[in-house]
This record gives structure tokens, sequence and C-alpha cells, in this order.
């Protein structure tokens, strides 16, 4: 059964760094392209960052600069190391899997920034 297990998410202060990761089991075709995305309370759920499995990146306006998106292909995992945290970055994070023929998502993860 295909499944993303996200983790490391919490409560930081403005200023702060976080660093989530995300582990893809079970999954049968080969990963295209893993990241993050998040959704704020009556928001509606936005691209944080991705990266291909050549290690190409691409990231959101809002966190270019703070945010670097990694991934481990051999592990199937995908990291987000967050830094300079801002209230506004506060939201549930779920990280994302697609192959060629599907999507997977992970549970969420609960980011909260405080000012």
């Amino acid at each position: 059964q295909a499944q993303l297990v996200e983790s490391g998410g919490g409560l930081v202060q403005a200023g702060g760094s976080l660093r989530l990761s995300c582990a893809a089991s079970g999954i049968i075709y080969r990963i295209n392209s893993m990241g993050w995305y998040r959704q704020a309370p009556g928001k509606s759920r936005e691209l944080v960052a991705d990266i291909t499995t050549g290690g190409t990146t691409n990231y959101a306006d809002a966190v270019k600069g703070r945010f670097t998106i990694s991934r481990d292909n051999v592990k199937n995992t995908v990291y987000l190391q967050m830094n300079d945290l801002k209230p506004e970055d506060t939201a549930d994070y779920y990280c994302n899997a697609r192959t060629y023929y599907n999507v997977y998502w992970g549970q969420g993860t609960q980011v909260t920034v405080s000012s």
C-alpha cells in the first residue's frame, strides 16, 4: 500500500527553523517528482516547493531564499528545510509524490509560527 509519512512539524517562534521530512513507501512506479504544499486556514492548498528526480527545484516566491527542498532518491525521501520562519508560514504542510500514473499525498503536518 502506497503511503507518504511526514514528520518534523511543530511550533516555532518567528525567525526560527524547522525541517520537514517525508518518506514514501509502497509506490510501485518510478517517482518523478516530490514536493511540499501547504494550506492555511480558509485558504487553498498551494505549492511550496518541489524537486524532480534529477534535482531540478521549484519554489513559491513567498519562500525563495528561506526554504530549501532536497531529496534522497534511494530512500524515496524528501526534505524541506525552513529557515527564517514567519507567522504567515503557519499552515498544514502536505507531502506530494508524482509518478506517471498517480499523485500521492501525505496526511499533513502542522507548522505554527508565533510572532
